[in-house]
């Protein structure tokens, strides 16, 4: 009986000094309130954790899901210094959704050996991470910092991450309140490679050195809609990145050092990214998804050039490699040493003899193809012939017209707007012209800076305006002649000066509205290179294109038909006309079909591809557009104005103030003076009289004239 009573004292003796080891091992964390009568971890509403030795004894077990600590709204202002010291076995720590944290304090994080992940989430009043706050956390392989209101970049200098076989992971994302990236900011996480994805933070700028002293593999930093500067040097010290993702963000450019070993390249929806580094600091890339077409026809083109160069400058000796000929082929030693110094492991050689696969989108498409603003080199030449005479000669038209004493009529009003509609062609075809001269050969470069710039909207704007407004000013032309011929002998029908100034007042209306809708969302001028509104993507566009092409061809048909009831008035000899009517009919519809015509396949191949079945490529359509569609412009201030004796007559008239030409200016003064002389009512105009006046103007003729000598005269 007493070895059996002894064998119990000795077993509870045991019993409690393990109670008693047990306790003595458990050191309970800063962050926690520790006591023994509870087997839970329970939030307080005290400035701790309630934490039990179960806790200790749960973090030292070996099931994964045992070893993860999540805290969810802390009622803690602070986490403070050693908070976690002695969860010696934790590998996952999550803070999230605590209202109440501000701050996290130096080695809040400190000698956690076991620690794998840190995840600091949904701490929308988080202000401030202090320096050190991650420290000697040498399996490290998976930091999170997401929508915080932290002022100041983390410190991440002290992690010393000894991963291997591992990216570590790096994640900041949406906090708006870091508007920068400091030097060496990422400097002392790790000396193996980095993950980092960093997005929808607030972001304005990457600093000089900022990823100095890191292995980047990938870096993302889309959804950083704040971000306008990556600095030259920011990669400097860096080895990486081999993917960059910079897309949705407002970067104008990309640093021209530091992507040397970039293989991916992404930057979808930059609108700002008009430009690329030059294209000899991305020669291992493989992959490039950008925003705008030109700038895959920058790649492809680049690519064949270098490729042609290098073969060029080395097609000598691979002829001479190639060539089985041994008479031909010369064995002096220099020779041989250089055949034998083509080093075909160099990059640039490799890359231009063996070109890998290369994939680029969005790749260039019928609207936007991989050639120079005109296309064409004749098309150049003719383009600017054009221009020269559509601005001359409308600008000497409005000159002359404006500052001529003659009284303003309704002719000379309409042709006035005429003018200058079309010398807003002109100045349209200027544009266009000098932009193409100014990037010929590689219209690449320039394609985005020129088609989302202001350049491009100008020129688009004034050549709707012009186009609509020429037509509109050509129809009430016509309708002002075939008005004015029909009602010859009734003076009080005729149309007066301030009728057709409230008419044409309605047509610069119109032409202004069609001009300003593709600046206001309907349609587009940036679709194509010769910014005309050919984008029928939505319902909206797709009408207003097609809505003002047959609004063109309404008004041709609206000029056929006043034509022919001229031509049929002035062939009938029961209607008395003026003479001089008849002849401007005659000329004005010779020039208005001449005009039409050219228009009409401009009009006839534009509603065919707005109704999205395109009968030729917009390559071709450029020739079009170039030669027939401005045509007008260069031919209406000739024909119209410059060609016609009554602008002679103004020029004539105008030379005389400046001691040129009297005679002419006086025969012309003396044929305004008979011309409104009306003699009293009853008498008639004897032939004396007429005779008088013929003899007065060949004297006058007879005295000569400075520009009108050798025949000149008319």
């Amino acid at each position: 009986m007493a070895p059996a009573r002894q064998t119990v004292w000795v077993l509870l003796a045991l019993s409690g000094v393990l109670n008693l080891r047990s306790c003595w091992t458990f050191t309970c964390p800063s962050i926690c309130k520790c006591s023994l009568k509870s087997d839970t971890c329970y939030k307080d509403t005290g400035e701790k954790l309630s934490c039990t030795r179960e806790t200790q004894l749960k973090s030292q077990a070996a099931p994964s899901f045992i070893r993860n600590l999540r805290l969810t709204h802390l009622p803690l202002t602070e986490v403070p210094s050693n908070a976690f010291r002695g969860l010696i076995n934790v590998s996952r720590i999550e803070i999230s959704q605590s209202d109440c944290t501000r701050y996290i304090r130096n080695h809040a994080f400190l000698s956690l050996h076991s620690l794998t992940e840190i995840q600091i989430q949904n701490i929308r009043n988080l202000i401030s991470i202090e320096k050190g706050a991650f420290t000697d956390l040498p399996r490290l392989r998976y930091l999170s910092i997401c929508n915080t209101g932290i002022i100041h970049f983390p410190d991440f200098s002290t992690i010393s991450s000894l991963v291997i076989l591992e990216y570590f992971f790096l994640e900041l994302g949406d906090n708006i309140q870091l508007h920068s990236i400091p030097a060496n900011a990422f400097q002392g996480i790790t000396q193996e490679s980095v993950y980092m994805k960093i997005i929808k933070n607030g972001f304005k700028e990457i600093k000089s050195h900022a990823f100095n002293g890191t292995k980047l593999h990938k870096l993302i930093l889309k959804d950083n809609r704040y971000l306008r500067n990556i600095h030259e040097d920011a990669f400097e010290g860096a080895s990486g990145p081999t993917v960059l993702d910079v897309s949705s963000t407002a970067l104008d450019t990309l640093p021209r050092r530091g992507l040397e070993h970039l293989k991916v390249l992404i930057a979808r929806s930059t609108p700002y990214l008009k430009t690329l580094p030059p294209l000899e600091s991305l020669l291992e890339l493989e992959v490039a998804e950008v925003t705008y077409p030109s700038h895959c026809c920058a790649f492809h083109t680049w690519r064949r050039k270098d490729k042609e160069k290098v073969v060029h400058a080395l097609s000598p000796n691979l002829r001479r490699l190639c060539d089985d000929d041994d008479e031909i082929m010369d064995h002096s030693a220099d020779n041989v040493t250089d055949l034998y110094d083509i080093n075909l492991q160099y990059p640039d050689l490799q890359l231009s003899l063996c070109p890998g696969p290369f994939q680029c989108t969005p790749e260039s498409d019928a609207f936007n193809p991989c050639e120079d603003l005109l296309g064409y080199s004749f098309l150049r030449s003719v383009t600017w012939l054009i221009t020269v005479f559509a601005v001359a000669g409308n600008m000497a038209v409005l000159v002359i017209l404006i500052i001529s004493h003659q009284k303003l009529n309704v002719s000379r009003f309409l042709i006035c707007n005429l003018a200058f509609a079309d010398l807003c062609m002109g100045v349209y075809l200027l544009l266009i012209a000098a932009t193409d001269y100014h990037s010929r050969m590689e219209y690449y470069n320039h394609a985005t800076f020129w088609q989302t710039g202001a350049g491009c909207g100008v020129a688009g704007f004034l050549t709707v305006f012009a186009s609509e407004l020429s037509v509109y000013t050509l129809t009430m032309i016509t309708l002002e002649r075939w008005h004015t011929i029909t009602n010859a002998m009734h003076k009080n029908k005729r149309l007066r000066l301030r009728h057709v100034v409230a008419m044409m007042a309605g047509g610069w209306g119109f032409s202004l509205l069609a001009a300003l809708l593709p600046v206001l969302g309907v349609s587009s001028y940036t679709k194509v290179s010769i910014c005309l509104p050919m984008d029928i993507e939505s319902l909206a566009s797709q009408v207003y294109v097609v809505a003002l092409l047959l609004l063109n061809v309404t008004a041709f048909f609206i000029i056929c038909y006043c034509y022919v009831r001229i031509y049929l008035s002035i062939h009938n000899p029961d209607l008395a006309i003026r003479h001089g009517d008849s002849k401007i009919a005659k000329r004005m519809a010779i020039l208005i079909f001449t005009n039409f015509i050219c228009m009409a396949p401009i009009s006839f191949f534009g509603i065919s591809a707005a109704l999205r079945m395109p009968l030729i490529t917009v390559s071709h359509s450029k020739i079009l557009l170039v030669l027939f569609y401005p045509i007008n412009s260069l031919c209406n201030p000739f024909l119209y104005t410059i060609f016609t004796r009554s602008f002679r007559k103004d020029i004539r008239l105008l030379l005389s103030r400046c001691s040129f030409c009297h005679a002419r200016a006086e025969f012309y003064r003396a044929q305004n003076l008979e011309a409104h002389t009306i003699p009293p009512k009853g008498s008639t105009t004897s032939p004396r009289k007429h005779h008088s006046f013929r003899f007065y103007t060949y004297n006058i003729k007879m005295q000569g004239c400075f520009l009108c000598k050798g025949g000149g005269a008319t």
